[in-house]
C-alpha cells in the first residue's frame, strides 16, 4: 500500500506540505490551550485577577479560531487532494485493463476488475481523507502531550507508562485479527459482483429453464457468506472499541484520584491538575483516533494489494519497443498466415495447428468448420487479440506483432460473433469506428448493411436511442447495426465472425449482394456456420479439430473434402447444392 500510495501521491505534494503545515499549526495551538486555561485557573480565578482572565481568555479564543480556520483548510485540501489520488486510480486501472488481452481479464475476472475500480478504490481514498488529518495529527498530538504532561507533573506522567502499553495491545491484536477477514471480504464482495452480473445478464435463461429459485439460493449463499466475514469484522470492533473505552474512562479516573492526592499535598496546583487531565485526554484521544486508522487501514491495505495486482499485470500484448512503421492510408490489406500455431495459456494442446493460406484484397475468403474447430479463435489472431504461439500472421507481410497495435487495428474491421452497442443512439453506434462520419455516410452504411429500414422507421431515425447491449432491437437489428459500424470505417480487412446467423435468408443475400460491391478493394473473411452464406466465396478453408482439411471453391470442395461435404449436406438438399 505504501508503494501505491507514494506514487500517487507524488503529483500532490505541494498541497501535502500545506495539510502537514495546517495540521500541524493545529496540533501546537490544541496543545497550548490547556496551558493557558491551567493560567486562568491558577493566575486568574484562585487570585480574583479579572484582567488577567479577560487577556488569557481573549488569547484563548484567538487560538480556537485559528484552529478552526486551520482545520477548515487543512480537511478542504486533504479531502481535494484524496478525491484527486481516486480519480487518478480508476483511471489508471480503468486504462490498464483497456490494455489487457483476454489472458489478463480471465485472470481475475470482469466482476473482480469492477470491484477493484470501485469498491476497493473507494476504501483507499476514504483512508487518504481520514490519513491527511488524523494520521498527521494523532502522532504530534500523542507526543507533544506526553511532553506537556511531563511539565505538569513528572510523577503522575507514570500512568501513561500503563496506560498507553495497555492500548497498543488492544489495537495490535485488533489489527492481526482484522487484515485477513478484511481480504477475505473483498473476495466474497467480488462473488456477489459475479453472482448478480451472471443473473442479470442470464434471466432469460434462468426463467426459461425455470431456475430463479436456483439462482435466489445461489446468491444467498454468497451473501451470507459476505454477511458472516462482516459480521466476524463487527464483533472484532465491538470488543475492541468498548476495550479502548474502558482504558479511557479508567485513566480519567485514576489521574483525578492520584491528582487529588498531589494537589492535597500541596505538590501540584488546581490549574496545573486540569491541564494534565486535558493533555491526557488528548493523548488518549489520539491513540482512540489511531484506532479508528486502524480499523480501515486493513481494509485499505487489502484493496491496495488488489489494486496493485491489476496495475503490476504485466501485458501480454504490448506494442513492440520498435515497431515496424506502416502506412494505414497506402496498406492493401493481404492477410497471409504462415504455419500458424496457437494454443491457450494452461491447455495441453494446441487448438490451431499448421494453418497456411493467404486472404487477398478484392476477394472473399471464407471459414467454415464443425463446432469447436477454432474458426473464432483463427481470426481473433488476426486483430491480434490473441498472439500465436507458433509462426507468424501477416499482414502487408508485416508481421502483426511487430506493428503497433493502433496502427493494426485501423486496418481491421472486425464484427464479432456476438454483436455489441453501446447505450446511445443509432448514429453514435454507426460513427463508433468513425467519428467524423457524415449522415450522408451512415446512412450509406446503414443501407448497405440493410439497416436502413427499420432505422427509417423509428421516431427519432438515426437519434433513435440504444440501449446498453443494444438490448431494445432484435437480435438482427443488433447484427446489422454492428456490419454498419464496421463499414462506417472503411477498413482494408474485414472480418465476419458468424455476423449474419440472426439475419433471414432474403436479408443475407441482399447484404452479401451489397458487400460484394462495397468491398471490392479490400480482404474480406467470413467466419459462418450457415453453408449458403458462404457457398459464392472465392475461396473456401474447411477447418477440422485445429487443422486445415480443405482449401477450394465450394464445387472444388465438394469433390475433394469430405469434411465440407458433410457440412453442406447436413444442411441443403442435392437439389440446392446443384
Amino acid at each position: 500500500m505504501t508503494r501505491l500510495l507514494r506514487a500517487y501521491l507524488a503529483p500532490y505534494r505541494k498541497q501535502l506540505v500545506l495539510v502537514v503545515v495546517l495540521v500541524a499549526i493545529q496540533a501546537i495551538a490544541n496543545l497550548y490551550l490547556p496551558n493557558l486555561n491551567a493560567d486562568i485557573i491558577d493566575n486568574g480565578v484562585l487570585k480574583g485577577d479579572i484582567p488577567y482572565i479577560i487577556r488569557t481568555g481573549a488569547v484563548m479564543l484567538f487560538v480556537t479560531f485559528l484552529v478552526m480556520l486551520c482545520a477548515i483548510v487543512s480537511v478542504y485540501w486533504g479531502s481535494k487532494v484524496a478525491m484527486s489520488v481516486g480519480r487518478d486510480l480508476r483511471g489508471s486501472i480503468f486504462r490498464k485493463v483497456v490494455a489487457f488481452s483476454q489472458v489478463e481479464t480471465n485472470v481475475f475476472g470482469t466482476p473482480s476488475l469492477i470491484t477493484r475500480n470501485t469498491n476497493d478504490v473507494q476504501q483507499v481514498q476514504m483512508l487518504l481523507v481520514i490519513a491527511l488529518n488524523i494520521m498527521i495529527l494523532a502522532p504530534i498530538t500523542a507526543v507533544g502531550g506526553i511532553i506537556m504532561a511531563l511539565r505538569e507533573d513528572v510523577p503522575l506522567s507514570a500512568l501513561l507508562l500503563v496506560i498507553i502499553p495497555l492500548m497498543a495491545v488492544v489495537i495490535g491484536v485488533t489489527m492481526s485479527r482484522a487484515l485477513p477477514l478484511f481480504r477475505s471480504m473483498q473476495v466474497k464482495v467480488d462473488r456477489i459482483n459475479q453472482v448478480t452480473r451472471e443473473t442479470l445478464a442470464g434471466i432469460r435463461v434462468i426463467r426459461a429453464f425455470v431456475r430463479t429459485q436456483h439462482e435466489e439460493e445461489r446468491f444467498d449463499v454468497a451473501n451470507r457468506d459476505l454477511t458472516d466475514t462482516a459480521l466476524q469484522v463487527t464483533r472484532l470492533f465491538a470488543i475492541t472499541i468498548p476495550s479502548v473505552m474502558a482504558i479511557f474512562n479508567l485513566s480519567t479516573v485514576a489521574i483525578l484520584w492520584f491528582g487529588a492526592i498531589q494537589v492535597d499535598a500541596g505538590r501540584m496546583q488546581i490549574g496545573s491538575l486540569t491541564a494534565f487531565l486535558q493533555y491526557v485526554m488528548q493523548i488518549l484521544m489520539s491513540v482512540l483516533m489511531a484506532v479508528i486508522m486502524f480499523v480501515m487501514v486493513p481494509r485499505a491495505a487489502a484493496s491496495a494489494e488488489r489494486i496493485a495486482k491489476v496495475l503490476d499485470m504485466e501485458i501480454a500484448l504490448a506494442d513492440p519497443t520498435q515497431p515496424t512503421l506502416v502506412d494505414t492510408a497506402a496498406a492493401t490489406g493481404v492477410v497471409e498466415f504462415r504455419d500458424v500455431e496457437f494454443g491457450y495459456p494452461g491447455a495441453e494442446d494446441p487448438v490451431l495447428r499448421s494453418i497456411s493460406f493467404t486472404a487477398e484484397p478484392g476477394r472473399t475468403t471464407a471459414i467454415v468448420g464443425s463446432t469447436g474447430s477454432g474458426k473464432s479463435t483463427l481470426v481473433n489472431l488476426i486483430p491480434r487479440f490473441y498472439d500465436v504461439t507458433g509462426g507468424s500472421m501477416l499482414i502487408d507481410g508485416v508481421d502483426v506483432r511487430d506493428m503497433r497495435q493502433e496502427d493494426l487495428w485501423r486496418l481491421v474491421g472486425v464484427v464479432p460473433q456476438r454483436a455489441y452497442l453501446f447505450s446511445g443512439t443509432v448514429a453514435t453506434n454507426v460513427r463508433y469506428g468513425a467519428p467524423d462520419a457524415t449522415d450522408e455516410e451512415v446512412w450509406r452504411a446503414l443501407t448497405i448493411a440493410q439497416g436502413a429500414d427499420f432505422v427509417s422507421e423509428m421516431p427519432e431515425r438515426l437519434d433513435g436511442p440504444i440501449t446498453q447491449g443494444g438490448t431494445n432491437v432484435s437480435g438482427g437489428q443488433r447484427q446489422r447495426l454492428a456490419i454498419a459500424r464496421a463499414i462506417a470505417r472503411r477498413p482494408r480487412v474485414y472480418i465476419f465472425d458468424d455476423s449474419f446467423s440472426a439475419l433471414d435468408f432474403k436479408t443475407d443475400s441482399q447484404l452479401r449482394a451489397a458487400l460484394r460491391e462495397e468491398t471490392r478493394d479490400a480482404t474480406v473473411i467470413i467466419v459462418a456456420q450457415r453453408v449458403g452464406t458462404i457457398m459464392h466465396a472465392d475461396r473456401i478453408v474447411v477447418l477440422e479439430g485445429g487443422a486445415i482439411v480443405g482449401v477450394g471453391t465450394h464445387r472444388d470442395l465438394l469433390e475433394t473434402c469430405e469434411t465440407y461435404r458433410e457440412i453442406v449436406f447436413s444442411q441443403l438438399t442435392a437439389e440446392e447444392v446443384a
